[in-house]
């Protein structure tokens, strides 16, 4: 009895994570050109911004990622695109002082022989590894959220024979706020990584006229995955318009559609 009572007592015992204050500084996206065989390194640089020592764990995953905002990661190698296997970190643990910087370095080793062109891609996880600290004091549970970083690593084969392909899912116009966005959900049906723009043209109905034109920030785009692009049309009186919307990638290869676009007064 006496067991029972000291384990219910440790359960309720109000708790809290200590929280975390890890920057990455060289971006989030690490893009190589690769050729079969050869071997290529790179680093992450990280910061510990915060005022207490912190233990950080990396590892390695699988990343897939759609219009709707969903994102779904995996255990390496899930992917048939994976480049996971050829990854191999230094470390996967470090612990960083306060206001003390480091870099973790990786290698990645391309296969002997790689059939398909293409984008390959995983993402190294950057994960503070949290503290928990008992309060008696306070009653209930306090938990801190966890800042993690997913590190893109894209590895492009025979780049020269492989391709993006963008493609419209959807063209939707929603109020946040006071503003009205226009989102634009593009797919990459190709086989390389891009970086992609969306833009609009807005023409008069009645006399062909061009109005405006609104473009909007740029996001990679790996193969078989969709993002929502959003462009800000809230000057656009209320109105149906023609458009031409136009997907480019950093090579300028433009895909595009025409629309017909209603601005609804709501």
């Amino acid at each position: 009895m006496i067991k029972r009572i000291f384990l219910l007592v440790a359960l309720i015992l109000p708790f809290y994570f200590l929280q975390a204050n890890i920057v990455i500084l060289n971006g989030l996206s690490h893009n190589y050109k690769v050729e079969n065989g050869k071997v290529y390194k790179g680093k992450i640089s990280i910061e510990n911004s915060g005022q207490q020592i912190q233990d950080v764990k990396l590892f390695l995953q699988d990343i897939t990622y759609q219009s709707n905002g969903s994102i779904q990661y995996s255990a390496p190698d899930t992917n048939s695109k994976t480049n996971a296997g050829w990854i191999q970190l230094n470390t996967n643990f470090i612990s960083l002082k306060p206001k003390e910087k480091t870099e973790v370095f990786y290698e990645i080793t391309i296969p002997a022989q790689i059939n398909d062109a293409g984008s390959y891609w995983s993402v190294i996880i950057v994960e503070p590894v949290e503290k928990i600290k008992v309060d008696n004091e306070k009653q209930g549970i306090n938990i801190t959220s966890i800042v993690r970083y997913a590190i893109q690593i894209i590895t492009d084969v025979d780049s020269e024979n492989a391709k993006p392909n963008l493609k419209f899912e959807e063209v939707k116009i929603e109020k946040e706020q006071e503003r009205r966005i226009l989102k634009i959900a593009i797919s990459n049906d190709g086989t390389l990584y891009c970086k992609s723009t969306a833009t609009i043209e807005i023409y008069n109905k009645k006399d062909g006229q061009k109005l405006e034109t609104f473009s909007s920030l740029p996001m990679g785009l790996l193969p078989q995955t969709s993002k929502s692009f959003h462009i800000d049309i809230t000057k656009m009186p209320p109105e149906k318009y023609n458009t031409v919307i136009i997907a480019t990638d950093e090579d300028e290869n433009a895909f595009a559609i025409n629309v017909e676009l209603e601005v609804k007064n709501d």
